[in-house]
C-alpha cells in the first residue's frame, strides 16, 4: 500500500486552519487540537485497513477495529485499540484523549448495545463492554501492565486514570 503523501503547501495550510481554529474554540488545554485530531484520522483508517488485511500489529501490541456508535451523531465510528486477552474476551483501555478519555470510551458508554470488533481479518462480532473497576480493575491493570509497560509509563503521566473494558463476545447456549 502506498500512503497518500501531502504536499508541503497542504501540510502549511492544514496547520494554519488549526491554529485559527484553535485561537477560535479556545480548546481545552491537553486535549488534541484540529492538526492533531485530523492526522490520528489519518492514521486511524490506515491503520484499519490494515487490520482488515490480517496484520493487526503495532509496536508489539495486538490490535482490533472498535466499532462504535457516536453518542451525539449516530454515525459509525471505527478505532484501532490495542487488545489484551482475558478469559472472558479482550481487554481494552482508554488511554488516548490526552487529560481527558478518548471519543471512543464515550460513545461505547452512550451507546453498549451497539458495539462490536473487528479482529485481524474477520468479520465483526458484537461485544458487550463493561468497565472494569476496583478488584476487578486492578487484576486486569497489573497484566496489562505486565504485558505493556509503556502503558503503565503513560499512565503514571496522567492525572487521570485510565479506564479498562471488557469486551466480551455473545454467550452461546449450550446444548
Amino acid at each position: 500500500m502506498i500512503a497518500k503523501e501531502i504536499t508541503l503547501t497542504e501540510w502549511r495550510r492544514a496547520v494554519a486552519r488549526n491554529q485559527h481554529a484553535e485561537n477560535r474554540e479556545g480548546r481545552k488545554p491537553g486535549t488534541p487540537g484540529t492538526f492533531s485530531r485530523w492526522t490520528q484520522r489519518k492514521m486511524n483508517a490506515r491503520t484499519n485497513r490494515k487490520i482488515r488485511r490480517g496484520r493487526g500489529k503495532l509496536m508489539g501490541m495486538e490490535l482490533l477495529i472498535l466499532n462504535t456508535t457516536g453518542r451525539r451523531s449516530g454515525q459509525p465510528r471505527e478505532t484501532p485499540v490495542a487488545w489484551f486477552p482475558d478469559e472472558d474476551g479482550w481487554l481494552i483501555v482508554a488511554s488516548g484523549g490526552g487529560s481527558q478519555h478518548p471519543d471512543w470510551h464515550a460513545n461505547l458508554r452512550a451507546h453498549p448495545d451497539r458495539v462490536t470488533v473487528e479482529l485481524p481479518g474477520r468479520d465483526p462480532l458484537p461485544v458487550t463492554p463493561h468497565q472494569l473497576n476496583g478488584a476487578d480493575r486492578e487484576q486486569a491493570w497489573q497484566r496489562i501492565a505486565a504485558a505493556q509497560p509503556r502503558i503503565a509509563k503513560y499512565q503514571s503521566k496522567s492525572d487521570r486514570e485510565y479506564p479498562v473494558i471488557r469486551l466480551s463476545p455473545p454467550r452461546v447456549p449450550r446444548r
